[in-house]
């Protein structure tokens, strides 16, 4: 019986974690909208969003229940199960990838062994998100297969090829993250940037300053977002989601959100220290009672997600869109290229230092 009281613990605080962080991921979602249309009304010399609650904060809001009440159109000639299907494979794997993220200092539980901070430690965390992400193409390919239409065929297509070809890019540039550390644990991968606080970062003190533009570049292309984001250009009309409406267009807009959030969550653990204070463990005398020192670090990592989002954002409003064959040629004739160079020049100086 201790034992199954035990157990009956562990798998409801694991519930109460998942549950917590799914409303943080979808609120946020929402309000990186609001903040996306907020800084770029900014950067234009405008309002954005003023009208809906103080200052436009209820704006996410209204926005959700004018898309839940929007009349949910099914062409004729779809495959329904997998018209379905689709967006519901995106938002899942945007959302998946978050359970592996420690977004704060590992903090068991009483004797549960639950860390309050993380769903699930994996020795393979990394592997996770990049396999999960990996499977969200899926929702891609069917969205446009499934609609019987030969220009969402064409722009699934494109956008499949887009996201593949990133990929490739995207998980050679962590190779020279994964060599320093040891390890695969986004745990242990936090942990290795811990000591000498920002200087132990791997942008700074692993030199892994390439690896980090390249990841970021690959990341853009991979969530669709401008300057890559063709699959939703004003100027082409063949998106692979043109057929959908309602919540299932809002499925596949949630994801791209959640993505954007993933992508951000990984560059913080995995080139800017995580969690972890920029000034080490300079000021822990200081910050040693309980809640303040489980807290801060939670707050390190929500500032640092919070900066790569505004990068995001910036970037949105200051390139241009590139041409197809512009994209897929910087994908695999420099990325490709510079994330390869990236590892063999990480791997000799390690050998070098030993």
């Amino acid at each position: 019986m201790p034992h199954l009281s035990q157990f009956q613990t562990f798998l409801l605080l694991t519930i109460v974690k998942v549950v917590v962080v799914f409303v943080i991921t979808l609120t946020a979602v929402a309000y990186t909208v609001l903040l996306e249309r907020k800084f770029l009304g900014r950067m234009q010399n405008r309002w954005g969003p003023s009208r809906v609650g103080p200052f436009g904060l209820l704006q996410p809001l209204a926005d959700g229940i004018k898309l839940f009440l929007k009349e949910d159109m099914m062409p004729l000639a779809v495959e329904r199960p997998l018209f379905i299907l689709a967006p519901v494979i995106a938002l899942s794997c945007a959302l998946i990838s978050i359970s592996v993220v420690p977004f704060g200092q590992q903090h068991l539980i009483g004797q549960t062994g639950v860390d309050a901070f993380q769903v699930a430690n994996l020795n393979i965390g990394l592997l996770v998100i990049l396999g999960i992400t990996s499977v969200g193409v899926y929702g891609i390919t069917l969205s446009g297969w499934s609609a019987n239409n030969k220009y969402t065929l064409f722009g699934s297509l494109r956008s499949t090829a887009q996201m593949i070809s990133y990929e490739l890019a995207l998980g050679l540039s962590l190779v020279g993250v994964v060599m320093r550390a040891g390890s695969l644990s986004l745990r242990d991968i936090v942990n290795s940037q811990s000591h000498y606080g920002m200087l132990s970062w791997n942008i700074f003190g692993g030199l892994q300053v390439v690896g980090f533009f390249v990841y970021m570049i690959a990341a853009y292309a991979e969530t669709n977002r401008a300057p890559f984001d063709l699959a939703e250009a004003e100027s082409e009309i063949i998106g692979y989601h043109v057929e959908y409406s309602s919540m299932k267009f809002a499925m596949f807009f949630m994801a791209e959100y959640a993505n954007m959030i993933t992508v951000s969550c990984v560059a913080t653990l995995l080139f800017f220290g995580g969690a972890g204070s920029p000034f080490g463990h300079l000021f822990d005398h200081v910050f040693a009672t309980g809640i303040i020192s489980m807290i801060l670090p939670v707050l390190w990592f929500v500032a640092k997600v919070f900066g790569f989002l505004l990068l995001y954002i910036w970037v949105r409003a200051t390139l241009p869109r590139f041409r197809y064959d512009q994209l897929m040629g910087f994908g695999w004739k420099f990325l490709m290229p510079v994330a390869i160079l990236n590892i063999l020049a990480t791997a000799l100086w390690l050998a070098y230092r030993g």
